[in-house]
C-alpha cells in the first residue's frame, strides 16, 4: 500500500470510528452532565466506584480473550485462512460465554466482601449483587467488540457505539429521574446492557465463514493461545484498573467524597475528548499492524504514519481544552466542579504523551508480547498510585493530575525503546517536531491558566488556530484533496512556509 493510501485508510477510519467516538462523547457527556446535576460530586464518585469494581471484575473474567480475540482473527484473516478464521470466532464465543457465567456467578457470591473491604459498608451488598449481572454482559459484549474489530467491520463498530450510547443514555438517565440516588446501580448498568443487546444484533448479521467444523483439538489449540496470551493482557488491564481503584480510594478517604468527584470528573473528560482517536487506532490500525508485525519496515512505516495522524488531528483539542477548561468543566457538569479544572489540565498535558505512546504501545500488543506488556501497563500505573499517595497529602487534589502526567514521562521512554529493540522504530524528524512543537504551545497555555483564566483563553484560542492550520496543510500535503479544501489546504501550507514550520 502506498503512502497515501495508507493515511487515506488511517484518516478514512478515524473519519468513520471518530465520528462515531465524537457522539457517543457527546451522549456520555450528556449522561454524565443529568448525573452531576440529580447527584452532585458525591454521587458523581460513587458511580466512578462502582464503575471500577465492574470493570476490575470484567476485566478478569474476560481473561484477555478479547485482545487477543481481535488478534486472531486479524492475523488469520489477512491470511485468507477461513478455517483459522472460523476456529478462532468459534472459540472466541464459547471460551467467553464460560467466562461470562463464571465471572457472574463468582462476583455474585462475594458481594457481601466487595461491599464490606471496598466500599466500606455492608449496605451496598445488594447493589452489587445486580452489578454481577454487569460483569457477565461486559464480557460478552467484549467478544463481540473482537470479533468486528478482527474483522475490521468498521461501519458496524460506529453502528455499535453510536446506538448503545442513545440506548445506555436513555435507560440512565430515565433511571436516575425515576428513583434518584435509588436508581444508581441501573445507571451504571445500562451501558453493559445496552453494548450487549446492540452488539449481538451486528454480530449476528455478519456473514457465516464458509469452513469445515471445527475439530475439539483445533478448538483447545485456540482456547490455548487465548488463554496464554490473554492471561498477560488479564494482568496488565488488572493493574490498570486496580490503580485507579487505589487512586479513587486515596483520594476519597484523605480528602472526602466531593474531592473524588471532582477528580472522576476531570478523569472522564480527559478520557473521553480524544477518544476520536484512541478508538479508531484499536479498531483498524491494530488489526493492520498485526497482520504487518513481522515485517519491521511496514511495521515502523505505519506507527509513523499513525502517530503524525493522531498529534495532527487531537493537537488542537488538547490547546484547546487547557485553554478553555474552566468553561469546559462547568458546561459539562456545573459550577460546583471547579476544583477539577487544574486536574485536568495537568491530564491534558499526560494526554499528549500518551497520544505519542499508544501507536507503540500496539507493536507490543500485535506481536503477542503479553508479559512485555504486562510489566509495561505495571510501570505506568505504578508511576501515577506512587505519585498520588505521596501528592495529595503534600498538595491536595492536584497531585492526581501531576501523577497522570508522570506516568507518561515514564512509560513514553520505555515503550519507546522497546519498540526500538523490536522493530528499529524511530520517530521521522517531522513527527519528532510535532511532537514537541504540541508540548511546548501547551506548556504556555498552562502557564497561561495560572496566571490568568482569560489569557489563557486567548493565547489556546490562538494555538488551537495555528495547530488547525498546520494540520490541514499536512492533511492537503498526504491526499490528493478535491475542490475548496485542496485550495484551504495549499493556503495553509503557504501560511506554514512562511512562518518557517514546514517540514517535508
Amino acid at each position: 500500500m502506498s503512502n497515501g493510501n495508507s493515511y487515506r485508510q488511517i484518516l478514512r477510519s478515524t473519519s468513520i470510528i471518530g465520528g462515531a467516538s465524537i457522539i457517543n462523547i457527546a451522549v456520555g457527556l450528556l449522561r454524565t452532565k443529568v448525573a452531576a446535576v440529580l447527584l452532585g460530586p458525591a454521587g458523581v464518585g460513587i458511580i466512578g466506584l462502582f464503575q471500577s469494581l465492574l470493570a476490575i471484575a470484567s476485566s478478569v473474567s474476560s481473561l484477555g480473550f478479547g485482545s487477543v480475540g481481535t488478534r486472531q482473527i486479524a492475523e488469520a484473516t489477512g491470511r485468507l485462512d477461513l478455517q483459522v478464521v472460523a476456529a478462532a470466532r468459534r472459540a472466541l464465543f464459547w471460551g467467553t460465554l464460560g467466562l461470562a457465567a463464571l465471572g457472574t456467578s463468582i462476583f455474585w457470591l462475594v458481594r457481601d466482601i466487595l461491599a464490606e473491604t471496598v466500599l466500606g459498608n455492608v449496605g451496598f451488598k445488594d447493589s452489587l449483587g445486580w452489578l454481577a449481572l454487569g460483569v457477565g454482559l461486559t464480557v460478552v459484549s467484549g467478544s463481540q467488540t473482537a470479533l468486528l474489530n478482527g474483522l475490521r467491520r468498521m461501519g458496524d463498530i460506529a453502528r455499535v457505539s453510536v446506538f448503545s450510547a442513545l440506548l445506555s443514555t436513555i435507560l440512565g438517565v430515565a433511571s436516575l429521574c425515576l428513583w434518584g440516588d435509588k436508581g444508581v446501580v441501573a445507571f451504571v448498568l445500562s451501558t453493559p446492557l445496552a453494548t450487549f443487546l446492540i452488539g449481538r444484533w451486528y454480530v449476528s448479521r455478519l456473514p457465516k465463514v464458509v469452513a469445515s467444523p471445527t475439530s475439539l483439538s483445533q478448538m483447545i489449540g485456540q482456547w490455548k493461545t487465548l488463554a496464554r496470551l490473554g492471561t498477560a493482557f488479564t494482568i496488565a488491564g488488572l493493574v490498570e484498573t486496580v490503580g485507579l481503584l487505589a487512586v479513587r480510594t486515596c483520594v476519597e478517604k484523605q480528602l472526602g467524597a466531593e474531592a473524588l468527584g471532582h477528580f472522576q470528573a476531570a478523569w472522564l473528560i480527559s478520557m473521553t475528548y480524544i477518544g476520536f482517536v484512541l478508538q479508531a487506532m484499536g479498531t483498524d490500525y491494530y488489526p493492520r499492524l498485526a497482520a504487518n508485525i513481522s515485517n519491521n519496515a511496514a511495521t515502523n512505516r505505519l506507527v509513523n504514519e499513525q502517530t503524525e495522524v493522531a498529534l495532527l488531528l487531537a493537537g488542537p483539542a488538547f490547546v484547546a481544552m487547557l485553554g478553555f477548561a474552566p468553561w469546559v468543566i462547568e458546561l459539562l457538569y456545573s459550577s460546583q466542579f471547579d476544583e477539577a479544572v487544574v486536574v485536568l489540565r495537568w491530564q491534558v498535558l499526560g494526554d499528549i504523551l500518551k497520544v505519542a505512546c499508544w501507536p507503540l504501545g500496539f507493536i507490543v500488543l500485535a506481536a503477542g508480547a503479553g508479559r512485555t506488556f504486562m510489566l509495561l501497563q505495571t510501570l505506568g500505573i505504578a508511576t501515577l498510585v506512587i505519585f498520588t499517595w505521596i501528592g495529595v497529602p503534600l498538595i491536595g487534589l492536584q497531585a492526581t493530575g501531576v501523577a497522570s502526567l508522570a506516568m507518561y514521562l515514564v512509560y513514553l521512554p520505555a515503550v519507546y525503546w522497546l519498540a526500538w529493540r523490536r522493530t528499529g522504530f524511530s520517530w521521522l524528524p517531522r513527527i519528532a517536531f510535532q511532537l514537541f512543537a504540541l508540548m511546548a504551545a501547551s506548556v504556555l497555555v498552562f502557564l497561561c491558566g495560572v496566571w490568568s483564566t482569560r489569557g489563557a483563553a486567548v493565547f489556546g484560542l490562538l494555538a488551537t488556530l495555528l495547530f488547525g492550520v498546520y494540520g490541514l496543510a499536512r492533511i492537503g500535503h498526504m491526499l490528493d484533496l478535491k475542490g475548496p479544501l485542496r485550495h484551504l489546504a495549499a493556503m495553509s501550507k503557504r501560511v506554514m512556509i512562511s512562518i518557517g514550520v514546514w517540514h517535508e
